[in-house]
C-alpha cells in the first residue's frame, strides 16, 4: 500500500547536529533519526513511504526567511516542505501570501514553541489569511512532551477555531491532541477536523486508539510519524495492528493526504 507521512521534521545538516540532541535532552526522549534529510529519505525507503511532509517551526520573525530558503532547496517529489510563520511577527499576514506565491502547500504552527494560545483572537487574522490563501495549517495540538501541562491547544480550543473558521484546512496532530484524548472524544470526534496519527500509540492503549480512529470520519485521518522523534516503520506497524479495515487504512495512509495536498 502507498504511504504518505503527513508529519515529519528535519533540519539543515549542521543545525540537526546541534538541535536534535538538545531537543531530545529537553524532552527526555530518544529520537529515531538524527534529523537530517538524508536520514529521513533513507528511513522512508526502508519503511516503504512514498512522500513526507517536512514541517518547520519559526520561533523568531527572522527565521521565516531562512526556513523559506531551505524549504525551497529540499522540495521534491518525495518531500513536501511546510514552512512556518510566527504568529507574533508583525509581517505574519504578508508571509502567508509569500508562501502561497512560492507554491507551498501549507505551513506549521506550534503554540508551545511559538508562545500563543490556539484560540487567542489576536491569531484569528492569521487563520483567516491562511484559509483565504488555500494553505493547509498543520498545528501541534494537545500537550507537548517538553513543556509543563498548561493547556494552549487543547480540544476545546481546537473546536473553537474549527467552528470559527470552517474553511480553514486545519490538521491537528497526535490523534487530535496529544495526551488529551478524552477531550478529543468530547469536542472533536465525528467533526470535520483532520487528525494525523503521529507520536501517539506509545502513550495510549490499542483499544483507545482503535476507538478514536474508528469513531472519526475516515476521510479526516492522516498517517504521520513525527520523525525524527517517531519511528516511521514502527508506527506503520502499529496502525496495521489495530485492524481498522482495508478501506480506512487506504484512506489514512495515502488517499486523504493526496486529496489534501492536491487542493
Amino acid at each position: 500500500m502507498r504511504i504518505i507521512d503527513f508529519h515529519t521534521h528535519a533540519f539543515p545538516d549542521e543545525l540537526a547536529e546541534r538541535a536534535v540532541p538538545a531537543l531530545a535532552a529537553e524532552a527526555d526522549v530518544e529520537p529515531a533519526l538524527d534529523g537530517k534529510i538524508s536520514s529521513l529519505l533513507r528511513a522512508m525507503d526502508e519503511a516503504g513511504i512514498e512522500k513526507s511532509v517536512v514541517a518547520s517551526i519559526a520561533t523568531k520573525p527572522k527565521h521565516f526567511v531562512s526556513i523559506l530558503q531551505w524549504s525551497k532547496e529540499i522540495a521534491s517529489e518525495r518531500l513536501v516542505p511546510f514552512p512556518s510563520v510566527l504568529p507574533a511577527d508583525p509581517e505574519a499576514l504578508e508571509r502567508v501570501g509569500i508562501l502561497r506565491e512560492e507554491g507551498f502547500k501549507g505551513l506549521k504552527l506550534h503554540p508551545y514553541y511559538q508562545e500563543f494560545d490556539l484560540d487567542d483572537e489576536e491569531v484569528f487574522p492569521l487563520y483567516e489569511a491562511i484559509a483565504e490563501a488555500g494553505l493547509i495549517l498543520l498545528c501541534h495540538t494537545g500537550y507537548d512532551i517538553a513543556y509543563p501541562r498548561v493547556r494552549k491547544c487543547d480540544p476545546a480550543r481546537i473546536r473553537t477555531v474549527a467552528d470559527r473558521f470552517p474553511e480553514l484546512k486545519l490538521v491537528t496532530s497526535h490523534i487530535g491532541a496529544w495526551e488529551e484524548w478524552d477531550g478529543v472524544r468530547e469536542y472533536m470526534l465525528g467533526r470535520p477536523i483532520y487528525m494525523d496519527l503521529s507520536y501517539s500509540f506509545d502513550w495510549m492503549s490499542a483499544a483507545q486508539a482503535r476507538e478514536l480512529l474508528l469513531g472519526h470520519p475516515q476521510e479526516f485521518l492522516l498517517f504521520g510519524s513525527d520523525s525524527p522523534w517517531g519511528d516511521q516503520r514502527k508506527q506503520i506497524e502499529q496502525v496495521r495492528a489495530l485492524g481498522l479495515g482495508a478501506e480506512r487504512e487506504a484512506a489514512l495512509f495515502h488517499a486523504n493526504a493526496e486529496r489534501l495536498l492536491a487542493g
